[in-house]
């Protein structure tokens, strides 16, 4: 069966809706804040410590560059993908390749992100390699989809 044949979701899809309906149901314990953006965080890096390879190496950096340039950031976890809040609701996400069978890991932001630019702009970017001039380019572009 060809893609264009294909009628639902695949087994990859269903299984991140899976994964989202685990995370909206995880048990709600009595938490501090300051607890739950400590439990949210450790989720994110072991999501990321699972990744494989190269994914988990740019994954790390990633993390790094987007938590040093945007603290205000939550980190918590999306259809299973390490992501990152900001006022509750997903502003970037990192998606491993393995997740949809992809060749590349994707660095993503949503509608939140203040990247608005004309009438076409990228959200989502494939990314293979990191050096210090893409690490700058990661960092401004985070820095502007929270509104700086």
């Amino acid at each position: 069966m060809s893609s264009a044949e294909q009628e639902g979701f695949s087994a990859a899809e269903k299984a991140a809706m899976k994964e989202r309906a685990a995370e909206v149901r995880a048990p709600k314990k009595r938490m501090t804040k300051a607890e739950k953006a400590a439990q949210a965080r450790k989720d994110v890096e072991e999501k990321i410590a699972s990744f494989e390879g190269n994914d988990k190496v740019l994954a790390e950096k990633l993390h790094q560059i987007i938590t040093s340039t945007a603290p205000e950031l939550e980190p918590k976890t999306w259809y299973g993908m390490p992501a990152y809040a900001l006022d509750g609701k997903i502003l970037c996400f990192i998606q491993d390749a393995k997740k949809f069978d992809g060749r590349y890991l994707t660095f993503g932001f949503n509608d939140v992100a203040q990247l608005d630019e004309g009438t076409l702009w990228p959200t989502s970017f494939a990314i293979t390699a990191l050096d210090e001039k893409l690490e700058k380019i990661i960092a401004e572009l985070v820095s502007k989809a929270v509104g700086r």
